[in-house]
């Protein structure tokens, strides 16, 4: 009988997993389910009589048209891709069907189903694979290519920003080397972890493969915010990884890009940030850089600084001066810290903020440190006080096995009492922590030096190490003094917190950078017991240090401002001012957080508003507070913030766009606000359009110019 042999296919055809039956009538309830469906569909509640769409659910996505949207034609339809249940519970179906008739009246459906969730899992499975990363799980570098790019091609539309921060780990491959690649791969699972924690949301954290990774954020453009988060990832990623029982300490560095300014497209905007990067880990790693105009210039300059760093020292351009360390409740010298100087013959005076980095990377380092230690100690015997000298120790020196010999080289040569040397050390070695490590503390101590730990609490803080390790003072880094006694500033807490962990430890400490009587104050009552910086002395070279030499004890009285007052840099660069419709070009003598010192405009009233143009989109809302000839003292309507690289910046830019848009047009920008390197390039050159109202040219300037830049200079 045909209708038996039909019926009795249909149940091998289901009995093999092939699929099962079904029909409806007009208005989508089931009127059949073969066994196997039923099987297939078994949540406790026959379907029979069950409407199509409430058993199966559609996701647009996978297909033109919605399964509501089918049901309705009445026609047939074919691989129609739908779901039923959720999570790990769901199951995808191919469902079909052929439209039934009777004397033109629409009846129902008969049709097919297929079971294809394995199929289904499998192809997103092998998507996943394709677009992230095996070993961490995060997006990789195709997939979050694609994603940076469609989102700036959607907020380009709005003209709305979007950052990207590309992070390298700072000594990962000796973690490498030295544990072997499988500990490497969970280290990196731990940092991805650290990542997606800190971000938020595991979609917007990528890993580009080895040890880079990066981080995109639309709708931010905050360089504040921005610099804040770099910190924060910078000491996250920097705290202790347990790895198969031993302790591992790296650190990272961040380059940051922010669409529209620095690229318009995915490749440009990761370009700048690789350069920002690439600055980053010159300035000596554990940092964070915004790109800026003048990375690639600044690049190829610290390739030439290289060059003339290795004939530095022949050519005698390396110099020591000495900063007196002075007891904060007496005022009583007991010590200096000896601090290298470059003198450039081109360039002048080269930071060791720039220079130190590249003597580190190029190994120049071994052969410097060798000669600060010897010219220090012999120095120090020459002096006719028995005054304690600090030497600063790098790692890569420290690292070395023979660093004790050559310490013990420096004093007996020196004749200089070991008592009387110092080695600041910094936290950087214990990176790797081992049997040398502790070897090599326990020499220097046989030799009867003094150690003391260097910027604590800046980089990869661990009681632990204070535990073993013989030091006898804690340095607390000026970046907690500086900001100690601003309101609201947790910097107070941990001096105290240092204070008496220092004291618990029978150690000493001493304050870096006292510049003002509400710092030095503040240390006092804190219990510091020693302090340094510019309260009591500036660096002075060895002649210079001699001449200030006082009577034993050796008594200075500290002086300097009644308050804290943000850092100025000091330059000689061409901005420009706006005020009303006129653009002036000036000179920027120096420039702070809070305000500038501007020069090259006569008779302008305090009081006066100003737009300072900094160039690259940087424009301050400004007003002079004091004027004097040709000088005027800017106070800024909202602060600067750090560039991640001792320089400043404004928290927002002003895009082409924008200025197109207010009317006013945009030429070539310049380097930054106070980004190291900045040359004097013109800033922004902005101007009313010809044809608009108040045009330049329209009135007289409302201030006299200096006709001459050498009458400012």
């Amino acid at each position: 009988m045909p209708e038996a042999h039909a019926a009795a296919l249909c149940r091998a055809y289901e009995t093999m997993g092939l699929g099962a039956f079904w029909s409806s009538d007009a208005q989508g309830r089931l009127t059949y389910a073969s066994p196997g469906l039923r099987a297939m569909l078994d949540d406790g509640t026959p379907p029979v009589g069950r409407a199509l769409l409430d058993l199966f659910a559609h996701d647009e996505a996978d297909g033109e048209r919605s399964l509501r949207f089918t049901l309705a034609r009445r026609t047939r339809f074919e691989h129609l891709i739908v779901h039923t249940g959720s999570g790990c519970e769901r199951r995808w179906w191919s469902l079909s069907g052929e439209a039934i008739h009777d004397r033109g009246v629409f009846t129902g459906f008969h049709g097919h189903c297929t079971d294809i969730s394995q199929a289904r899992r499998k192809a997103e499975e092998t998507s996943h694979l394709a677009s992230h990363d095996p070993l961490t799980g995060l997006a990789n570098r195709r997939h979050m290519t694609q994603m940076l790019a469609r989102t700036l091609t959607m907020l380009a539309a709005a003209s709305r920003p979007c950052a990207t921060l590309l992070i390298d780990l700072d000594r990962f491959k000796q973690v490498n080397d030295t544990l072997g690649h499988a500990a490497g791969d969970l280290l990196l699972k731990q940092v991805a972890e650290r990542l997606v924690k800190l971000i938020g949301d595991e979609s917007r954290v990528c890993r580009l493969g080895g040890d880079e990774f990066q981080i995109i954020l639309p709708d931010v453009e905050d360089r504040g915010r921005l610099g804040e988060l770099a910190l924060s990832i910078i000491a996250d990623l920097s705290q202790p990884y347990m790895i198969e029982g031993s302790r591992c300490l790296i650190g990272a560095s961040i380059g940051l890009a922010i669409a529209p300014f620095d690229g318009t497209l995915a490749e440009e905007l990761v370009r700048s940030a690789d350069l920002a990067l690439y600055a980053a880990k010159g300035s000596g790693r554990g940092r964070y850089r915004f790109f800026a105009g003048d990375l690639l210039r600044a690049a190829e300059e610290r390739k030439t600084l290289e060059e003339d760093l290795h004939d530095a020292l022949a050519r005698g351009e390396l110099a020591l001066h000495y900063q007196p360390i002075v007891m904060a409740q007496d005022n009583r010298v007991i010590g200096v810290e000896a601090l290298l100087r470059w003198t450039h013959p081109r360039c002048g005076a080269i930071s060791p903020a720039r220079f130190i980095p590249i003597a580190e990377e190029s190994n120049l380092i071994r052969a410097i440190g060798e000669w600060v230690l010897f010219r220090a100690c012999a120095d120090a015997a020459a002096w006719p006080m028995p005054l304690r000298v600090a030497v600063n120790v790098s790692p890569v020196q420290f690292a070395d096995e023979h660093f004790p010999v050559l310490v013990a080289t420096a004093l007996a040569r020196s004749g200089l009492d070991p008592a009387r040397l110092e080695l600041e050390i910094t936290e950087g070695v214990f990176m790797q922590e081992n049997g040398a490590t502790d070897a090599r503390f326990k020499a220097l101590k046989g030799l009867g030096v003094r150690l003391s730990l260097d910027d604590f609490g800046t980089g990869y803080s661990s009681l632990g190490y204070l535990r073993t390790a013989p030091f006898d003072k804690i340095k607390i880094d000026q970046s907690f003094v500086r900001g100690a006694t601003q309101t609201g500033s947790r910097n107070r807490a941990i001096i105290a917190a240092i204070v008496a962990l220092a004291q618990a430890l029978d150690m000493e400490t001493t304050a870096e950078g006292v510049e003002s009587f509400d710092q030095f104050d503040l240390m006092k009552a804190l219990n510091v017991s020693h302090v340094q910086g510019y309260i009591y002395s500036v660096p002075l070279d060895n002649a210079a240090f001699m001449q200030a030499l006082g009577g034993e004890p050796w008594v200075i009285q500290p002086s300097g401002p009644s308050r804290q007052r943000h850092q100025r840099q000091t330059m000689f660069r061409r901005v420009g001012v706006v005020h009303e419709d006129h653009y002036y070009p000036v000179m920027l003598r120096n420039l702070s957080m809070s305000g500038a010192l501007i020069e090259g405009l006569l008779e302008v009233p305090v009081g006066t508003a100003f737009v300072l143009d900094l160039g690259d989109g940087q424009l301050v809302v400004a007003r002079v507070r004091r004027s004097r000839g040709y000088q005027q003292g800017l106070e800024f309507e909202q602060e600067l913030v750090s560039d991640g690289n001792g320089g400043l910046c404004t928290r927002y830019r002003v895009s082409r766009g924008q200025l197109d848009a207010a009317g006013l047009s945009f030429a070539s920008g310049g380097n930054g606000a106070g980004s190291k390197g900045a040359d004097n390039d013109g800033p922004i050159l902005i101007h009313r359009a010809a044809d608009g109202p108040g045009h330049a040219g329209q009135s007289r300037p409302a201030f006299a110019m200096a006709t001459d830049w050498a009458e400012v200079a």
